[in-house]
Protein backbone atom coordinates (compact mmCIF):
# COMPACT_ATOMS: atom_id res chain seq x y z
CA UNK A 1 0.00 0.00 0.00
CA UNK A 2 1.73 3.54 -1.24
CA UNK A 3 2.12 5.62 1.87
CA UNK A 4 3.71 9.13 0.99
CA UNK A 5 5.27 9.41 4.77
CA UNK A 6 6.12 5.48 4.71
CA UNK A 7 4.14 4.95 7.79
CA UNK A 8 3.56 2.20 9.16
CA UNK A 9 0.84 3.32 11.58
CA UNK A 10 -1.24 4.76 8.83
CA UNK A 11 -0.55 1.19 6.98
CA UNK A 12 -1.34 -0.44 9.85
CA UNK A 13 -4.66 1.77 10.21
CA UNK A 14 -5.65 1.37 6.64
CA UNK A 15 -5.34 -2.69 7.23
CA UNK A 16 -7.42 -2.65 10.03
CA UNK A 17 -10.39 -0.46 8.48
CA UNK A 18 -9.99 -2.71 6.02
CA UNK A 19 -10.94 -5.45 8.07
CA UNK A 20 -13.44 -3.67 10.15
CA UNK A 21 -15.80 -2.10 7.21
CA UNK A 22 -17.72 -5.73 6.04
CA UNK A 23 -17.86 -6.76 9.42
CA UNK A 24 -19.83 -3.07 10.20
CA UNK A 25 -21.50 -3.50 6.79
CA UNK A 26 -22.75 -7.46 8.08
CA UNK A 27 -23.75 -6.04 11.27
CA UNK A 28 -25.96 -3.41 10.12
CA UNK A 29 -27.66 -5.16 8.32
CA UNK A 30 -28.09 -8.05 10.62
CA UNK A 31 -29.32 -5.38 12.77
CA UNK A 32 -32.17 -3.93 9.99
CA UNK A 33 -33.29 -7.59 9.81
CA UNK A 34 -34.15 -8.12 13.30
CA UNK A 35 -35.81 -4.88 13.27
CA UNK A 36 -37.83 -5.42 10.19
CA UNK A 37 -41.20 -5.95 10.61
CA UNK A 38 -42.55 -9.48 9.46
CA UNK A 39 -43.62 -9.78 6.18
CA UNK A 40 -44.00 -12.71 3.43
CA UNK A 41 -40.47 -11.88 1.81
CA UNK A 42 -37.35 -10.75 3.64
CA UNK A 43 -36.56 -7.32 2.99
CA UNK A 44 -33.19 -6.13 1.46
CA UNK A 45 -30.79 -2.84 2.59
CA UNK A 46 -32.53 -1.69 -0.92
CA UNK A 47 -35.80 -1.83 0.72
CA UNK A 48 -34.59 0.15 3.84
CA UNK A 49 -32.61 2.58 1.67
CA UNK A 50 -35.57 2.80 -0.49
CA UNK A 51 -37.84 3.79 2.54
CA UNK A 52 -34.94 5.92 4.53
CA UNK A 53 -35.30 8.44 1.17
CA UNK A 54 -39.23 7.88 1.18
CA UNK A 55 -38.77 9.16 5.12
CA UNK A 56 -38.06 12.47 4.49
CA UNK A 57 -40.62 12.94 1.52
CA UNK A 58 -42.54 11.78 -1.27
CA UNK A 59 -40.18 11.12 -4.19
CA UNK A 60 -40.70 10.21 -7.99
CA UNK A 61 -39.69 6.54 -9.08
CA UNK A 62 -36.47 8.20 -11.41
CA UNK A 63 -35.94 10.53 -8.06
CA UNK A 64 -35.34 7.15 -6.15
CA UNK A 65 -33.13 5.67 -8.66
CA UNK A 66 -31.18 8.75 -9.23
CA UNK A 67 -30.24 9.08 -5.38
CA UNK A 68 -30.10 5.63 -5.01
CA UNK A 69 -27.68 5.09 -8.21
CA UNK A 70 -29.76 2.11 -8.98
CA UNK A 71 -31.83 1.23 -12.53
CA UNK A 72 -35.19 2.43 -12.41
CA UNK A 73 -36.26 -1.17 -12.95
CA UNK A 74 -34.11 -2.21 -9.69
CA UNK A 75 -36.20 0.65 -8.21
CA UNK A 76 -39.83 -0.56 -9.66
CA UNK A 77 -39.04 -4.21 -8.38
CA UNK A 78 -38.29 -3.41 -4.63
CA UNK A 79 -41.29 -0.74 -4.54
CA UNK A 80 -43.20 -3.53 -6.01
CA UNK A 81 -41.97 -5.95 -2.77
CA UNK A 82 -42.64 -2.79 -0.26
CA UNK A 83 -45.86 -2.12 -2.27
CA UNK A 84 -47.24 -5.49 -2.40
CA UNK A 85 -45.82 -5.49 2.01
CA UNK A 86 -48.13 -2.43 2.41
CA UNK A 87 -45.30 -0.13 2.78
CA UNK A 88 -45.97 2.31 0.32
CA UNK A 89 -48.56 3.67 -2.20
CA UNK A 90 -47.52 5.05 -5.57
CA UNK A 91 -49.79 7.17 -7.50
CA UNK A 92 -49.45 9.53 -10.79
CA UNK A 93 -47.95 13.10 -10.57
CA UNK A 94 -51.09 15.55 -10.56
CA UNK A 95 -48.50 17.65 -12.56
CA UNK A 96 -47.95 15.09 -14.56
CA UNK A 97 -49.27 11.97 -15.73
CA UNK A 98 -46.19 10.28 -16.46
CA UNK A 99 -44.42 10.27 -13.60
CA UNK A 100 -44.96 8.18 -10.36
CA UNK A 101 -44.81 9.41 -6.94
CA UNK A 102 -44.19 7.51 -3.97
CA UNK A 103 -44.72 7.88 -0.53
CA UNK A 104 -44.56 5.36 2.50
CA UNK A 105 -48.32 4.71 3.33
CA UNK A 106 -49.72 6.49 6.04
CA UNK A 107 -51.28 3.43 8.29
CA UNK A 108 -47.81 1.99 8.40
CA UNK A 109 -45.49 5.17 9.04
CA UNK A 110 -45.07 4.40 12.14
CA UNK A 111 -44.17 1.18 12.04
CA UNK A 112 -41.99 2.25 9.30
CA UNK A 113 -40.38 4.46 11.39
CA UNK A 114 -40.00 2.05 14.43
CA UNK A 115 -38.26 0.29 12.29
CA UNK A 116 -35.60 2.43 10.69
CA UNK A 117 -34.71 3.67 14.10
CA UNK A 118 -34.65 0.48 15.67
CA UNK A 119 -31.99 -0.59 13.09
CA UNK A 120 -30.21 2.58 13.27
CA UNK A 121 -29.77 1.98 17.46
CA UNK A 122 -26.12 0.44 17.40
CA UNK A 123 -24.96 3.25 15.48
CA UNK A 124 -26.94 5.78 17.45
CA UNK A 125 -25.75 4.31 20.43
CA UNK A 126 -21.91 4.37 19.18
CA UNK A 127 -22.23 8.02 17.93
CA UNK A 128 -23.75 8.79 21.60
CA UNK A 129 -19.89 8.00 22.94
CA UNK A 130 -18.72 10.36 20.45
CA UNK A 131 -18.12 14.25 21.30
CA UNK A 132 -19.75 16.15 18.15
CA UNK A 133 -16.59 17.16 17.03
CA UNK A 134 -15.66 13.33 16.66
CA UNK A 135 -19.09 13.04 15.28
CA UNK A 136 -18.21 15.23 12.86
CA UNK A 137 -15.01 14.14 12.22
CA UNK A 138 -15.94 10.75 11.98
CA UNK A 139 -18.92 11.85 9.04
CA UNK A 140 -16.65 13.67 7.32
CA UNK A 141 -13.99 10.73 6.89
CA UNK A 142 -17.35 8.19 5.67
CA UNK A 143 -18.75 11.08 2.95
CA UNK A 144 -14.33 11.38 1.72
CA UNK A 145 -14.41 7.08 1.37
CA UNK A 146 -17.46 7.42 -0.12
CA UNK A 147 -16.38 9.95 -2.64
CA UNK A 148 -12.96 8.48 -3.33
CA UNK A 149 -14.48 4.87 -4.12
CA UNK A 150 -17.72 6.65 -6.35
CA UNK A 151 -14.82 8.76 -7.79
CA UNK A 152 -12.74 4.33 -8.76
CA UNK A 153 -16.41 3.41 -9.93
CA UNK A 154 -16.15 3.36 -14.02
CA UNK A 155 -19.24 5.23 -15.41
Amino acid sequence: MADPAGNAEHVALCHRLMQLLPRVARGMRRSQDRAAPPTRAPLSPRHVAVLEQLREEPLTVSTLATRLELTLSTVSGVLADLDRAGFVVREADAGDRRRTIVRIAPQQATQVEEWLDGAAQPLSRVLDQLSASEQAAFLKAMDLLETELRAQDPE
